[in-house]
């Protein structure tokens, strides 16, 4: 998770709403060179949080959240859609994942996880051309439902894998194969970096210099770069899909927080503190939040999920254990 937390600035905080003309799918050329996403086999158990997942990653690079990528499940009457886990920024789908992935099983769905947007030889993944990666969501998804034989799936993206998964659904043609799109912490509008990046934008090579610090993909997600403008042209949603955001108001990345909402029709946008005040998890902690977790949970499955228990988080949870984790 080297970088997570300054590639997570640029990818996690939002403001925006500029538009430029529609974009469609057509006018989008797929990039030279897609390389298959990478998908890890090796079962691994739950983590409480992302340094317990990174110091586990660290013997098992293969690591996969233990029940996903079982490519022998087969949907249920209850479950007939493939769930697909997408991670964030400078991460991987057990790091990410370690938690929600298994719950997800035990609830009865085939649940898949990929790394994508990875460089050559990289443990970490999410680091690359937005687009390439979207184009690699793509290519799972057809994987998951060739194995399975379902005819859609449901994707859930947590920050960065919420932008690439909506990329991939409202520009590449994937309305027609996704039933219903999850964004935990989506950093829908762009970042601004606590303002830096608009400062950035103005001093020459200086958006260059961000991407030798963090990546190209966390620069690609400032407020205001071309991709940023193209996925959000026209409307953040597109007709026949079923859109729910899980956002926190103390967002750490995000500010204001309602930049994490979509503003297309028919968006359901969840707000943490609205349902249970209490609870002050931020960006980084969203993932291995209890109260977040059931909420993607009901979110998948509104009609058996209970209802999220509602616990005291101090504000700050989860945070130090990603500066470890990005520095050891």
């Amino acid at each position: 998770m080297a970088c997570a937390l300054a590639a997570g600035a640029l990818a996690g905080s939002g403001a925006g709403g500029l538009t430029t003309a529609a974009a469609d799918p057509a006018d989008i050329a797929e990039p030279a060179v897609v390389r298959p996403p990478d998908v890890p086999t090796e079962s691994a158990p739950p983590q409480p949080d992302h340094l317990a997942a990174a110091r586990h990653l660290k013997q098992h690079k293969n690591a996969t959240p233990v029940g996903t990528n079982d490519f022998g499940c087969r949907p249920t009457a209850a479950h007939p859609r493939p769930v697909v886990l997408a991670h964030g920024t400078d991460s991987t789908a057990y790091s990410d994942w370690s938690a929600i992935g298994p719950q997800l099983v035990a609830a009865g769905f085939c649940v898949f996880a990929l790394n994508y947007g990875g460089a050559p030889g990289a443990d970490t993944y999410g680091t690359e051309d937005l687009r390439v990666s979207a184009y690699q969501i793509g290519q799972f998804v057809d994987l998951v439902l060739d194995s399975t034989g379902a005819a859609e799936v449901d994707l859930v993206g947590f920050s960065q894998g919420a932008n690439v998964t909506r990329y991939y659904t409202n520009k590449l043609g994937g309305a027609a194969k996704v039933d219903k799109w999850i964004g935990v912490a989506s950093p829908t509008y762009g970042g601004v970096m606590y303002g830096l990046v608009p400062v950035a934008q103005v001093i020459p090579g200086a958006l260059d210099v961000f991407a030798k610090v963090t990546s190209t993909a966390a620069v690609q997600q400032a407020q205001g770069s071309p991709i940023m403008l193209e996925l959000n042209a026209g409307g953040d949603t597109v007709p026949g899909v079923r859109y729910v955001t899980i956002g926190s108001r103390v967002d750490e990345m995000i500010q204001p927080f309602s930049n994490i909402a979509l503003r297309g029709a028919g968006a359901e946008n969840l707000v943490v503190q609205d349902l249970c005040p209490d609870n002050l998890t931020g960006h980084f902690h969203m993932v291995y939040d209890p109260f977040v977790q059931e909420l993607v949970l009901r979110a998948l499955d509104p009609e058996h999920a209970p209802m999220p228990t509602c616990e005291p988080v101090a504000l700050g949870t989860g945070i130090p254990q990603v500066i470890i984790a990005g520095n050891s």
